[in-house]
């Protein structure tokens, strides 16, 4: 067990014959126990100042290991992020992939359809122009056939005549 100051204040020695002198051993005494007090009181300090410094030591070990567990985690939070913008990325392009695809299917189609009618519409336009002329002719030929002579031929008082011709022409 270390010495305190009251130790050495109180402490005691026998006297011999001859011995030191008590006054400079007392004196002695009294400046080893301020310089011991002093000591004391400084190893105190230093301690109380470690314990401080160990505490913020502590604090920042902590702060440290926050730190780190928050880095961590942001770089987990991070590559998370980045893979689930490459899968969504994928994913938007394989649905952009499948509009497209559609896009063109759709299209082509309405092509095929398109080339189709217009087909369709030409066979129609010479079906109606092999009729037209079918008609013009029949008409053509109805003008130049020779029932129309005869009335040039006739006189206004035999029209009824004709008149009466016609009518049982078409019974």
């Amino acid at each position: 067990m270390p010495l305190t100051p009251l130790d050495i204040h109180n402490k005691e020695f026998t006297r011999g014959f001859r011995g030191y002198d008590e006054d400079e051993v007392n004196e002695f005494l009294e400046q080893v126990i301020k310089d011991y007090e002093m000591v004391n009181r400084d190893k105190k300090a230093l301690e109380e100042k470690v314990e401080q410094l160990n505490e913020r030591l502590g604090h920042f070990n902590n702060i440290e290991t926050t730190l780190n567990k928050s880095i961590l985690v942001a770089q987990e939070t991070a590559e998370e992020v980045k893979s689930n913008a490459s899968k969504e990325s994928k994913l938007i392009i394989k649905e952009a992939e499948k509009n497209a695809d559609r896009i063109i299917n759709e299209a082509l189609q309405k092509s095929h359809r398109i080339a189709m009618e217009v087909e369709e519409l030409k066979k129609q336009a010479k079906v109606f122009r092999t009729r037209l002329r079918m008609l013009v002719e029949a008409q053509l030929d109805m003008i130049d056939t020779d029932d129309w002579d005869h009335l040039f031929d006739t006189d206004i008082d035999d029209s009824t005549e004709v008149d009466k011709e016609m009518v049982e022409n078409k019974s």
